[in-house]
């Protein structure tokens, strides 16, 4: 796959479809995260100042772990578009979702017919749908990507832009962290600083303020957790009977992967989650290049990034886990 911007618009177009619009709808993936929300409302809001009517859409609505996002209010989840008007929409904007049906079953059906779309992303697995699409896999979040636009077209970035758009980066580069941060993001995040974006502030709500069920999970994965490939791979699993004993929530687990992913010589790392619905959702990570999660997830129809990659199976946790490590395991005598 190529890592060179996929595109058949530019920012010049995308500025022009958006000044051109009266009313705008914003949404992002399913399970949202740091990037996907902060996107979303950090465009949202700019949009707003221009005197743009704006609705922010999301199935899933905002977790509680980055409910302090400014315009966190904003966001309807479809329970509340149902009871409210009909979206009346020129464009939708389609933020850090790699295929349309990840905005969700629930949302789509709002969608008014006719409507074009336009999809901004990072994920080299895209599908590029939609009549517009920007693509740029090299950029570490989504909301470089919209911030790059938004200064680019003169758009407003107050405090509460800056701040949406700072969390996105921060939280999809591990705190400026990951291999795919660049000097690029540096200076956006610090360009978002001068703009308002306050830091400690930012940092302190998103990597200090973990409820103590999260912390209690990780005491229970730490007893489950699998090394194997002569330590090159490690994975633990969360069941259904974990989840519901300690009251957990979706984003409580934002992040935990990291803990297996940073043991010494470990390449890999994979998190499973059972769910009530059938599906187990494997969450993998890579420390090397040469072995590219994004490829192991796409062989069972997800996807992601090089380095960060997730897919959803229907299968039991212990069937789950045996085909992907195996994919994982293939995956790393290849790299060897």
């Amino acid at each position: 796959m190529s890592s060179e911007i996929v595109t058949n618009t530019g920012f010049q177009e995308m500025g022009a479809l958006l000044r051109s619009a009266r009313s705008i709808v914003v949404l992002s993936h399913v399970r949202p995260d740091g990037d996907a929300l902060g996107s979303q409302l950090g465009l949202a809001l700019s949009l707003r100042s221009l005197g743009k009517k704006v609705r922010v859409i999301n199935q899933d609505g905002v977790p509680d772990s980055i409910a302090f996002l400014p315009g966190a209010e904003f966001i309807e989840a479809p329970e509340q578009v149902a009871a409210g008007n009909a979206i009346d929409a020129d464009i939708v904007v389609v933020c850090d979702t790699a295929s349309r049906k990840r905005v969700g079953d629930d949302v789509a059906p709002f969608i008014p017919e006719g409507v074009p779309w336009l999809n901004i992303d990072h994920h080299i697995s895209n599908e590029r749908y939609g009549d517009y699409y920007y693509i740029d896999p090299v950029s570490p979040a989504t909301g470089q990507i919209i911030y790059q636009f938004l200064k680019s077209q003169n758009f407003p970035i107050d405090r509460d832009v800056s701040e949406n758009l700072f969390v996105a980066i921060s939280t999809d580069t591990g705190s400026f962290q990951f291999p795919n941060t660049t000097a690029e993001t540096f200076r956006a995040g610090a360009a978002l600083i001068d703009q308002g974006a306050a830091v400690g502030d930012i940092s302190q709500a998103l990597y200090e303020n973990y409820p103590l069920r999260r912390i209690l999970l990780l005491g229970e994965l730490l007893k489950v957790l699998e090394i194997g490939h002569g330590g090159q791979r490690a994975s633990w699993a969360m069941t259904l009977e974990m989840a519901e004993r300690l009251g957990i929530q979706a984003s409580d687990t934002d992040g935990l992967i990291d803990h297996i992913r940073s043991i010494e010589g470990v390449v890999v790392a994979a998190f499973f989650q059972e769910g009530e619905d059938g599906y187990v959702r494997a969450s993998l990570r890579s420390k090397d290049p040469r072995v590219d999660v994004c490829v192991v997830c796409q062989k069972f129809n997800g996807g992601g990034h090089k380095l960060a990659a997730g897919v959803r199976l229907r299968a039991s946790l212990a069937e789950a886990q045996t085909k992907v490590l195996n994919a994982i395991d293939e995956a790393l005598e290849r790299s060897d």
